[in-house]
């Protein structure tokens, strides 16, 4: 991994102090984090309303623990993020304004916290046990809250209701038993929330999701271009609030904000909006008009988003002064924003919760040892096909080998495909765990297959489902598929790449910035609150497959392919040849072992 600075590794130091909120109470302070990290380059800009802004945490509330950057970047844990809350919300206090708390989905698939569950449990359960201990005014549902149906109903049964009204899902239902027996469709959270601030400022609350098509079963997604046209939503913002919040699991750059905007803006031309997005991963912001701001806050606990708006009253047509910024998710961050030290930050609450996701993680076995990798496997970072590759490791070296064990089609030649997008985080160097297994590949999809394809035509799908060939448009259908099916990567990659394109090789070759996210968005000034440099960055395709058998064009061989991508990959395969129509009957499982174990399987092989 690059490494731009010469890092000062520090002893894990532990020591006792008073945690500052509770005297005469004295607890373990966390370890400093293990390499110099880079301060904030200035203090926040605060205003009259502020927000502080999570989204698409998936579960990361272990913080990042790898040594190779960007990693340190994002050390800090679930627990030392409720202590930086806590502070921010008694500098509010003493500011004499309001600090706001808004989540705005995906707390689920991505960690061994929420996916390291033993057998009969369900996903996020125990690990949104510390989410719901902190103080969110707000939260959003997201995709992740709704691909299996009994993850949708545990939110609904178990979480909500210690959201206590504050938890969002203004164009999502789930079909549940009422008290009569009967099946009855009903709003997995509120539509809306009305409320008023510390300093009595009235928020009128949604909470949307973007028209999300891969939903369970006995769940629902209304459009979000119908949703406001419901009486609902008409009389929810009739009266005129100080400020509304619209949060949600939606970007704030192509998708279907504006819908909502536009709606509001009908009724009322003039009065601050305030709208938090997620879903694509990146770092970005927008402003429709001029008393509006637009914020999306990364990915993976990573960034920790920050607005504020100086309010003028209510009526004016003046623009509204916003600020934005981008936390890299870390004990230094925290501290420098709060004017802490290491004795003076932790709150009580902090490091009971830190203690209780490391016990959670010791419950879930999530150190268990698969075995040690040998180098860093990285997804963008490294060209494609390479021995640094994490693609190539995945679908080249792992898949084939683990899906061969106790498999009685081992020997007969295959093909495997998948799309790159289900492969959420790189591999580093250094032991390789249970939950960087989980983390590296969350989605449990089931490997399938098609027998007996030609191989001149198997050997096709790959570049065929990539390129469409000739057929741009097709390719986009594709991408568009895979979009509403929750498939953020491709334009998570394009943040990307764009990022490295700007100033990348510029910025790295002066050596004195470590690598990181660095943002350019369409809001004025500078948003990231740490300089870095950009990570590097090589383009991969959205579908990867194994190396090809050394078989001849007319011999058949075994496709296999992720579940997840069937009905492309079906309809691209009638398209390559005319002597069968293939249709879903004509699909079976491969082998019991799922993607998400694919990895674990092989370490124990080849990495011990």
């Amino acid at each position: 991994m690059i490494n731009l600075l010469a890092l000062t590794i520090f002893s894990a130091l532990v020591t006792v102090h008073g945690c500052g909120d509770h005297d005469g109470h004295v607890h373990s302070k966390r370890a400093a984090p293990y390499v110099a990290l880079s301060p904030p380059s200035r203090p926040l800009e605060w205003g009259d309303i502020n927000i502080l802004h999570t989204t698409d945490t998936h579960g990361w509330l272990l913080g990042h623990q790898k040594e190779s950057f960007p990693e340190p970047n994002y050390s800090g844990d679930f627990g030392e993020f409720s202590s930086f809350v806590q502070r921010m919300k008694a500098i509010a206090v003493q500011k004499d304004v309001d600090l706001l708390l808004v989540d705005s989905g995906d707390l689920h698939d991505g960690s061994g916290l929420t996916d390291g569950y033993p057998p009969g449990g369900v996903n996020g359960h125990e690990s949104n046990k510390f989410v719901q201990q902190l103080p969110y005014d707000i939260m959003a549902i997201g995709n992740h809250e709704l691909y299996v149906y009994e993850v949708a109903h545990d939110m609904y049964k178990n979480f909500v209701p210690k959201i206590k009204g504050h938890y969002l899902s203004s164009n999502v239902n789930i079909t549940v038993l009422d008290r009569k027996g009967s099946m009855v469709s009903v709003p997995v959270g509120k539509r809306f929330a009305k409320f008023k601030t510390r300093k009595g400022r009235k928020v009128t609350a949604f909470g949307v999701l973007f028209d999300f098509a891969g939903n369970a079963k006995n769940t629902t997604v209304q459009k979000v271009a119908d949703m406001v046209k419901e009486e609902w939503f008409a009389r929810a913002i009739k009266d005129e609030p100080d400020l509304f919040l619209l949060a949600g699991h939606m970007p704030v750059s192509r998708n279907n904000w504006p819908l909502v905007f536009d709606a509001i803006r009908a009724v009322h031309p003039y009065t601050p909006i305030m709208i938090l997005g997620g879903h694509d991963h990146i770092r970005d912001c927008v402003q429709l008009d001029g008393r509006s701001m637009s914020l999306a806050s990364g990915r993976y606990m990573e960034t920790i988003g920050w607005m504020s708006a100086k309010l003028n009253y209510r009526g004016s047509q003046r623009n509204v002064t916003f600020s934005r910024r981008y936390l890299d998710a870390n004990r230094v961050t925290y501290k420098f924003h709060t004017g802490r030290t290491d004795a003076s930050f932790d709150t009580f609450k902090g490091l009971q919760i830190s203690r209780g996701v490391k016990a959670l993680a010791k419950k879930f076995d999530l150190g268990y040892l698969f075995g040690t990798a040998p180098r860093d496997f990285l997804k963008y970072m490294a060209p494609y096909p390479s021995e640094n590759s994490l693609l190539s490791l995945f679908i080249e070296e792992a898949s084939p080998l683990a899906s061969s064990v106790n498999n009685t089609r081992a020997s007969i030649p295959k093909i495997m495909i998948t799309n790159s997008g289900g492969l959420r985080f790189d591999v580093f160097k250094g032991p390789f765990t249970k939950n960087d297994k989980l983390t590296t590949m969350p989605f449990s999809n089931r490997w399938v297959f098609i027998p007996n394809v030609t191989f001149s035509v198997a050997n096709q799908v790959v570049s065929t489902l990539n390129h469409a060939g000739a057929d741009h448009r097709r390719r986009s259908e594709l991408a568009s598929e895979l979009y509403a099916l929750g498939d953020v990567e491709g334009r998570f990659a394009e943040w990307l790449q764009d990022m490295d394109r700007r100033s990348g090789s510029e910025r790295r070759a002066a050596g004195n910035l470590t690598i990181g996210y660095v943002t350019t968005d369409a809001c004025p000034g500078l948003g990231d609150d740490t300089l870095h440099a950009p990570q590097p960055f090589h383009s991969i395709p959205d579908f990867i497959g194994s190396r090809p058998p050394n078989v001849t064009a007319d011999a058949t061989v075994d496709l296999v392919f992720v579940d997840f991508i069937q009905a492309q990959l079906i309809g691209i395969l009638n398209s390559l040849q005319k002597e069968k129509n293939y249709t879903p009957t004509d699909v079976a499982e491969y082998t019991a072992l799922k993607t998400n174990e694919i990895l674990g399987v092989y370490a124990q092989h080849a990495w011990n």
